[in-house]
């Protein structure tokens, strides 16, 4: 069996009280906001396949392969997710890292629209896929 070391341990993951896999704190706490579609993918992807610590040991052939990327995109997407402390590597092995409150603010980011409140999960990721000067509902 491959290592079971986990790479960090104050941040292994749990299931969160709603059951889900994918924890509500992730739009709720405006983690997504920002993130390239691409990194979205790949955390998604993470989140599906590592085990109940977080931990997956997918090669990056493999997630090349899965996700039909060339090596330098996934490398961004990786890149992109371990600076907003999303998930933590260390070849061979990715973490999908617990979203506690902390990790927020150990990135520095303001994960918040200019009138404090969250933007919808649904309108980040149309605004990532949307052409340039598109709108959504009429709005801006």
């Amino acid at each position: 069996m491959r290592g079971r070391n986990v790479l960090n341990p104050q941040r292994r993951r749990r299931v969160p009280p709603q059951f889900s896999w994918v924890d509500h704190r992730l739009v709720r706490d405006g983690h997504v906001e920002g993130r390239s579609a691409e990194a979205l993918a790949l955390y998604l992807f993470l989140v599906t396949v590592s085990d109940a610590e977080g931990l997956s040991w997918y090669s990056e052939a493999a997630l090349c392969r899965h996700l039909a990327w060339p090596a330098e995109r996934l490398a961004q997407a990786r890149g992109e997710l371990c600076r907003a402390a999303l998930v933590a590597y260390r070849r061979p092995i990715y973490q999908v890292l617990d979203l506690a409150p902390e990790s927020m603010a150990a990135t520095g980011e303001d994960r918040r629209t200019s009138t404090g409140e969250a933007s919808a999960f649904g309108d980040i990721l149309q605004g990532l896929l949307a052409p340039t000067g598109a709108t959504r509902g009429g709005r801006p």
